[in-house]
């Protein structure tokens, strides 16, 4: 009877110690929110390295600075005369123009290559339309030609085509 006894007391002492040895369901859950924060805080810093890196950079090439000291006008004396098409007769053009940097450079470079900017402004002149020029589009859109033009005839002659702001007309009579 005691191996009996001994039984019953064993199989209640075997079912005591798995209650006793089983942890408590609060600390599974502890470390999912646990892991779960660090995840998040893991992805958060890896976004915010991609975006930064991946984002523009700004460099003094990239961004064109805006020109320095007072404007420098260029006069093209003197005015350019040139005959063009217009309505089955030959009309005139009649052009004062100035060139305006803000580099004293470049209105050397100008002044050197005045010849050659006086000849290519002539030949454009020259190719213009009576019904084009009658429209304040048409105008804007000879002068941005002419910027152009100048533009090119600097770059030919080793000049700063970028230093040249603007062509502007001083007078500008058609007949």
């Amino acid at each position: 009877m005691a191996a009996s006894a001994s039984a019953p007391a064993a199989a209640a002492t075997a079912a005591a110690a798995p209650v006793a040895a089983a942890p408590p369901r609060k600390k599974p859950w502890l470390l999912i929110g646990i892991a779960g924060i660090v995840l998040l805080v893991c992805g958060g810093g890896a976004a915010w390295l991609l975006l930064v890196h991946n984002s523009p950079k700004k460099t003094a090439a990239a961004a064109p600075r805006p020109p320095t000291g007072p404007p420098l006008y260029v006069p093209l004396d003197p005015p350019f005369v040139a005959n063009f098409e217009g309505d089955q007769q030959v009309r005139f053009l009649q052009v004062t123009a100035q060139i305006m940097t803000h580099d004293p450079k470049t209105v050397e470079a100008l002044k050197a290559a005045d010849p050659i900017i006086r000849n290519d402004l002539l030949l454009l002149f020259s190719n213009q339309k009576a019904t084009e020029l009658a429209t304040n589009e048409g105008k804007e859109k000879l002068r941005a030609a002419a910027l152009a033009a100048v533009r090119k005839v600097l770059a030919a002659n080793d000049g700063k085509p970028e230093k040249v702001d603007a062509v502007l007309f001083t007078t500008f009579v058609m007949q």
